[in-house]
């Protein structure tokens, strides 16, 4: 019917949901190419790391224009999401290039909101906010600049080097900003019972 809501059932094998499993095949294949700490691994796992980001954005896409959006989805985007950001922040700070309270926050924040989704799903689903999404953006954007072997073709990457700390810096105050909200609003709809759109993205 037009104007409804997309349905969420628990099937599985649709396109979105097949992008989804593959980003948590990738993961693994990330976490080992990068654990090489070989300049080429290091190109390869970046590009594994954009190709599976990439697959994050085009599953949603897909699953609301074809109206697949189903509870498996809703529950395995977000959890795919934090599989390759968490494995990213986890490995840069085993190879020594992130200090490990910083992963550790990230970490915190991800794991709750995703244990909290969880709890709350049977009442409804919190769509992301604007600042969800501006926290993906930021973290992925930060990764990426420490992924880069960039003394391996710049003779001074200082430069870039500041970048990707200042990224790094807005990605972890964002992080927490939202983790905050998204608990305030999961207070509320918990205890207020009030829903939000059940049709929304599901990225935090």
């Amino acid at each position: 019917m037009s104007g409804s809501a997309p349905s969420r059932t628990w099937g599985v094998w649709n396109l979105p949901n097949a992008l989804t499993i593959g980003r948590l095949v990738l993961v693994p294949v990330f976490v080992v190419l990068l654990v090489q700490d070989t300049t080429p691994a290091r190109w390869w796992s970046l590009v594994v790391f954009l190709v599976a980001s990439a697959t994050d954005q085009l599953d949603g896409h897909l699953a609301r224009s074809r109206n697949q959006v189903t509870a498996f989805g809703t529950l395995a985007d977000p959890i795919a999401d934090k599989a390759l950001t968490l494995g990213a922040f986890v490995m840069l700070s085993v190879l020594g290039e992130i200090p490990w309270w910083i992963t550790i926050v990230i970490a915190v924040r991800e794991l709750g909101i995703t244990a909290l989704r969880g709890v709350l799903v049977r009442r409804s689903i919190m769509p992301a906010s604007m600042g969800g999404k501006v926290k993906t953006v930021l973290q992925m954007t930060a990764i990426v600049l420490f992924l880069v072997p960039w003394a391996s073709f710049l003779d001074s990457p200082t430069g870039v080097t500041v970048t990707a700390w200042t990224v790094l810096w807005a990605a972890l105050a964002v992080t927490v900003v939202t983790g905050i909200d998204y608990c305030v609003r999961g207070w509320r709809l918990a205890h207020t019972g009030d829903s939000p759109t059940p049709g929304g993205p599901t990225g935090s």
